[in-house]
């Protein structure tokens, strides 16, 4: 999703969680939360929408009698660490989910994070969200998913507890994804996508 300037409405104060979810939970528009602000969230191109298809289809598929499943945009993400409240493109849970005080609403312990970049946003998810997203203690995987080019980022916490970095290029490369123990094929996961119109 697209992530905008602080929406008008919502500039003249700074807001509590507790009212921000009041809001959250009538508007008919998506909003993320951060430190008493809210910002509004708007829609996505073909292409992006396309990819999250794909790569939540795949997922769905191959995640099948494991103990691990695909959420969709709609799946609201909070980090009680740093206050944010936000929607990830994908999100996958391992075992039982857990929410900010059971409400089912605000999930908290996605495993694996997929954002589809958008020209936008690209700085904010590859620097200051995914600082943010780092505050999550059951993250081990992040994946960045380039919607106008065959372009992946995928970081994982490797054996020393650090963040390390794998980039893929190739239409024929595969992304694996070590947390769910399978593997997603790049042409899979831009399939139907025409990246000459994407740009």
């Amino acid at each position: 999703m697209y992530v905008r300037e602080p929406a008008v409405a919502y500039e003249r104060r700074k807001f509590t969680i507790e009212e921000y979810l009041e809001m959250e939970n009538e508007a008919e528009d998506k909003h993320e939360y951060y430190k008493g602000e809210i910002f509004a969230m708007s829609g996505a191109k073909y292409g992006h929408n396309m990819i999250c298809l794909n790569i939540a289809t795949a997922l769905k598929s191959k995640l099948k009698g494991k103990p691990c499943r695909p959420m969709g945009s709609d799946m609201r993400i909070h980090i009680p660490k740093n206050t944010l409240f936000t929607y990830p493109d994908i999100s996958v849970i391992c075992g039982d989910p857990q929410f900010l005080n059971d409400d089912q609403w605000n999930l908290v312990n996605p495993a694996v994070i997929f954002e589809v970049l958008s020209p936008s946003t690209k700085s904010y998810d590859r620097g200051d969200k995914f600082k943010l997203y780092r505050d999550i203690a059951s993250l081990r995987e992040y994946i960045l998913v380039d919607a106008e080019s065959v372009s992946i980022e995928a970081f994982y916490i490797n054996a020393h507890g650090q963040w390390e970095l794998k980039e893929l290029k190739n239409i024929e490369d595969t992304l694996k994804l070590k947390t769910l123990g399978v593997s997603l094929r790049l042409d899979v996961i831009y399939e139907g996508i025409d990246m000459t119109a994407a740009k």
